[in-house]
């Protein structure tokens, strides 16, 4: 892995923990020599996660989308910010930029970020690492639906189990580092989209 995209909150939320891991996870990425590639913001989690790389000599790649580039949110002093049309260009556009992909504490843009890029490996245009840090059990719910999903027989099993679950930074990012992409045969193709 050399680039990964992190999906997360533009708010820390409601516990100092999810900005503390936040950081920790830039900081790890940083010594990992990793480039992060996430949403362009210098507030939330978002700002958390890039202050951590950039305070540890790392290289952050900001995509945002024209509209939210106001002062008030855009991080200025990356190493690089991109800058597309809408929402749809800016997730392609931090696609073509990553390997593997983290989601973080968040909300609705967060999930819905999320949800696309799996969607994406499950049709098998992509076979990036997919993880989840599940900062103080963040996402347990989540999970549990999910596998209600694949209990109901609407998620393969192999697809549920795709998704790398950790509670640490160190965890998470050993579990990607190993990741094998699946060889199951996928129900659509490329050429056919």
């Amino acid at each position: 892995m050399e680039s990964i995209v992190v999906f997360c909150g533009s708010s820390e939320g409601g516990s100092s923990i999810f900005a503390e891991q936040a950081y920790v996870l830039g900081k790890t990425l940083a010594a990992k020599n990793m480039t992060l590639v996430y949403g362009g913001a210098k507030i939330g989690v978002m700002g958390k996660v890039a202050q951590g790389v950039l305070e540890n000599n790392g290289r952050v790649v900001g995509v945002i989308p024209e509209f939210l580039k106001i002062k008030e949110v855009v991080h200025e002093n990356l190493s690089d910010l991109i800058v597309t049309q809408n929402m749809h260009e800016r997730k392609l556009k931090m696609h073509e930029l990553s390997d593997a992909i983290i989601m973080l504490p968040g909300g609705f843009g967060t999930l819905e970020e999320f949800f696309e890029m799996l969607t994406w490996s499950q049709l098998g245009l992509h076979q990036y690492p997919i993880g989840v840090l599940n900062v103080d059990g963040f996402y347990d719910e989540l999970l549990q639906m999910l596998w209600k999903m694949v209990d109901k027989g609407f998620v393969k099993e192999t697809d549920y189990r795709s998704i790398l679950v950790d509670d640490n930074v160190y965890g998470l990012l050993g579990k990607m580092e190993n990741y094998a992409p699946q060889s199951v045969p996928k129900w659509i193709n490329k050429e056919q989209l």
